[in-house]
């Protein structure tokens, strides 16, 4: 056996660097749907405190009588809070503020009242796109009074300066992480899986370069999930083609032989015929009426020594496929099963005089004639073939009143030296007319058999002819051309 060698993949091609890059990339993106969050979270942090530092920042007013600090006292508050201006509403309508002398123009206003989840994350990614400073005012509620309003006016630079500190820091933490998590993930999948499958597949490849060498037989393991199981499966199959291989070396070297003992055999099968027919007209009564018998198992022994020697012809019959009447062939068929001089089975036919088929004649007639006699020699008195058309194909019903096919010839039909319905018998006749009708795009099958007969149905595929031939009167002999019985 001519192996193939095998592929070696490259590292990056491989199930475990694929496997590597999957998991950093999944965690990595597991990380970022955990990062996007964080940092909105942590903006929205970042606004509510100084909101809050605004409040209290704000509450110096109200020490005052007028509610009004000087310029000095108000830019010191707004520093200590870095805000540009400082705006709280009570619900009784009074309003506090403190601004700068000179507040900047506004860029965007964020009302945290009505932000939702996913505007938070958006508005946290818009800030760190920014590449320069903005002034922002933002109104919430007071985390000090739920019934009071703040606004702030404020830079945003400093919060995005303090989110991307953040962000790298979730991100070093992020990486550590990942290189824990994605280690111990691909080192699991690397010994749970990875390296299973790779045994597996270097067992294919050990095995198909010698599929008779047992010692190539993959050893299962003992887990008990799939991977366990794809190995006791692998390990049955590959067993199973060890051991139909060395059966099959065994059968060849046993066809060689026996085709080599079948071609002697038959030369001296002839010559022991050609002697006993002059027995027939020996002048000893007991030698003449043993004669016949003796005539008959000779010739017995010839054609089951032909019929081997057929089967064991390499490659399918070369079919010559012509154009002739299916009842025609039945009826030279009948002529050989039920002599007119001695006794047999009588042949019946339901076939259509029109009907022809386009097959090979000698090849179609030997399957028939196969199937016939071992209807005969399995005891069957009468036959029937009847053929229908339908569907493209044309069905052929052979039909006996036999004893039946016992269990074993069913469970072995149609495989030669297993599949015989009668003791004694090498079931080389339905292989070999299975072979024939396969050989021309059909099929043979077995219908029913009981105990009051058994049917076989060979199917043809029909083709008509563009120019039908004249129809010819076929002559009807004793023996199908090219039969060797």
């Amino acid at each position: 056996m001519i192996g193939r060698k095998a592929t070696k993949l490259a590292p990056w091609r491989s199930l475990s660097a694929r496997l590597l890059v999957l998991t950093a990339v999944f965690i990595m993106l597991g990380e970022f749907l955990i990062f996007a969050p964080s940092v909105a979270r942590w903006r929205l942090s970042y606004l509510e405190s100084r909101i809050a530092s605004s409040h209290l920042a704000i509450l110096a007013l109200e020490a005052t009588p007028d509610n009004m600090v000087s310029q000095d006292l108000a830019d010191e508050l707004l520093a200590h809070v870095g805000a540009y201006g400082i705006v709280l509403s009570k619900p009784n309508n009074t309003r506090l503020m403190i601004d700068a002398e000179e507040p900047p123009p506004i860029d965007a206003v964020y009302d945290l009242r009505t932000t939702k989840f996913f505007q938070s994350i958006s508005d946290a990614f818009v800030a760190l796109a920014q590449t320069h400073n903005r002034v922002l005012r933002v109104l919430a509620i007071s985390p000090k009074d739920p019934l009071t309003i703040v606004e702030v006016l404020l830079d945003e630079a400093p919060m995005v300066g303090e989110m991307w500190d953040f962000g790298w820091r979730v991100l070093e933490l992020s990486i550590v992480i990942s290189l824990m998590a994605g280690t111990l993930v691909y080192l699991s999948l690397e010994f749970m899986l990875v390296r299973p499958l790779r045994r597996l597949s270097n067992s294919m490849v050990a095995f198909r370069e010698d599929p008779e060498d047992a010692s190539r037989v993959i050893v299962p393991s003992p887990r008990g999930d799939e991977i366990g199981l794809a190995q006791r499966e692998l390990a049955t199959m590959q067993e199973t083609i060890r051991q139909s291989l060395g059966q099959n070396a065994r059968l060849a070297a046993l066809g060689t032989a026996v085709m080599k003992i079948n071609h002697d055999l038959r030369n001296i099968l002839s010559t022991a015929r050609l002697v006993s027919d002059g027995l027939a007209e020996s002048d000893a009564p007991d030698v003449r009426r043993v004669a016949p018998r003796l005539l008959a198992a000779i010739d017995r022994a010839v054609a089951l020594c032909s019929r081997t020697l057929d089967y064991t012809r390499d490659g399918a019959p070369p079919l010559h496929r012509r154009y002739f009447s299916l009842a025609a062939l039945i009826d030279d068929l009948s002529t050989m099963l039920d002599p007119p001089d001695e006794g047999g089975p009588r042949l019946a036919r339901d076939v259509m005089p029109a009907l022809e088929i386009e097959a090979d004649r000698d090849q179609l007639y030997r399957a028939l004639y196969n199937l016939c006699r071992n209807a005969t020699e399995a005891g069957a008195q009468q036959i029937q073939i009847s053929a229908r058309t339908g569907n493209g194909v044309v069905a052929i019903d052979v039909t006996d009143d036999g004893p039946g096919l016992s269990p074993k010839a069913r469970d072995n039909l149609f495989r030669p030296f297993a599949g015989s319905a009668r003791a004694g018998g090498t079931g080389l006749g339905l292989a070999i007319a299975r072979e024939v009708v396969r050989a021309h795009g059909g099929d043979l099958m077995l219908v029913d058999s009981t105990g009051e007969g058994t049917i076989f149905r060979l199917t043809l595929p029909m083709s008509e002819p563009s120019n039908p031939p004249p129809r010819r009167r076929v002559r009807r002999s004793s023996r199908a051309p090219g039969l060797r019985p």
